[in-house]
């Protein structure tokens, strides 16, 4: 943990003019490190440790942010749009360099405004879940034409088909002998028949049907921000923004916010999935993404809810096989617990994509 003279000596490598009064641990996130630098001026700044270890180049991470809320910039100045530095998310530069990050050579920072009197929620019901939809299909609709080129700050992030392979992959290896296990191999011979259905977004891709997207790529109802009025103000947590399907931004939010209990939960019998919550956030991302949407895009909005807990249940599956070497375990059989917690949730909602298609073919 870096001293407060530390910190205020990183702060000091950007663009920043009035005195530094405090710089103090902001938030909880799990990626980077996060703190508040109160000043002497009007202004306020966030400071963060990027996690260099997730975020591997970070050049072209912070090429990508500064892109991505320029172009928004642009938008709202266009528009005519009022208090725009609220509306989104500035970062400043450091003058020795004119990048927007500072680096000693081996930790990497980065400073932003402090967006004044704006709230965020981790409310997941249908309110909000309509206003997730609004703000993320928003968030693409305004760089559906941006010029730039973005690259992928995770690689193959969402790409089912790379999942599949490390799948057979893992299977093939079978590194520490959880292949015998019968319930194991009833879980992969599952897994296996929805294969080529849960991989035909790369192959459209391929075709030249489906088009790649700017997407936010963690569409959590907490990445968003609100006045004290209950506007939304703006998408905030860009690190994942990267070319994706818009399947990544629909499908992720209804991963976790339509399952009626925790991923992770082993009461396997009350796993559902929600069509209220399918159908609020449905409604607020196709007012707002209507503009840009494709009907490939739009029709296959039911199999991008399907995909992600598909997708999610491979990847904890494959991990459990591979001895737990990815994800965080509190007890031997979690990640097998969890793949069963969203094999579950992926049944539950191919069972409902008549339910949803018809719903989304009314909007």
């Amino acid at each position: 943990m870096k001293t407060q003279e530390e910190l205020r000596r990183i702060v000091g490598n950007f663009e920043i003019r009035d005195e530094i009064l405090d710089v103090a641990p902001l938030g909880n996130g799990l990626i980077n490190d996060t703190f508040i630098v109160k000043t002497s001026g009007k202004d306020n700044y966030v400071l963060q440790r990027i996690n260099n270890a997730i975020f591997q180049d970070v050049e072209l991470l912070q090429h990508n942010i500064d892109c991505v809320t320029r172009h928004i910039r642009e938008k709202l100045v266009k528009a005519g749009e009022s208090d725009i530095d609220r509306k989104v998310l500035t970062f400043l530069r450091v003058p020795a360099t004119g990048k927007t990050y500072w680096t000693d050579g081996e930790t990497y920072w980065r400073v932003s405004l402090f967006i004044k009197d704006a709230y965020t929620y981790e409310t997941v019901d249908p309110k909000y879940s309509c206003f997730a939809g609004e703000a993320f299909g928003n968030f693409e609709a305004m760089l559906a034409d941006i010029p730039d080129t973005l690259g992928e700050t995770i690689p193959d992030f969402h790409n089912m088909e790379l999942r599949a392979r490390q799948l057979r992959e893992a299977v093939a290896a079978d590194p520490v002998g959880r292949m015998e296990d019968e319930e194991v191999k009833e879980i992969l011979a599952e897994l296996l028949v929805y294969e080529e259905e849960m991989t035909k977004a790369e192959r459209m891709h391929r075709e030249g049907i489906l088009p790649k997207r700017i997407c936010h790529c963690d569409t959590k109802v907490n990445n968003m921000m609100f006045d004290a009025d209950g506007n939304i103000l703006c998408v905030i947590d860009l690190d994942t923004v990267m070319p994706s399907f818009v399947f990544s931004d629909f499908g992720d939010f209804l991963r976790t916010a339509a399952n009626t209990v925790a991923e992770d939960s082993p009461e396997i019998d009350k796993v559902d999935f929600r069509m209220d919550i399918f159908e609020a956030f449905a409604t607020g991302y196709i007012r707002s993404a209507k503009v840009f949407l494709t009907p490939v895009e739009k029709e296959n909005l039911p199999y991008a809810a399907c995909l992600f807990p598909y997708m999610q249940a491979v990847r904890f599956f494959a991990d459990y096989i591979n001895g737990d070497v990815y994800y965080k375990i509190k007890y031997p059989e979690h990640n097998l617990v969890r793949t069963r917690n969203q094999l579950k949730l992926f049944r539950s909602a191919l069972s409902k994509v008549p339910e949803m298609s018809s719903f989304i073919a009314s909007l």
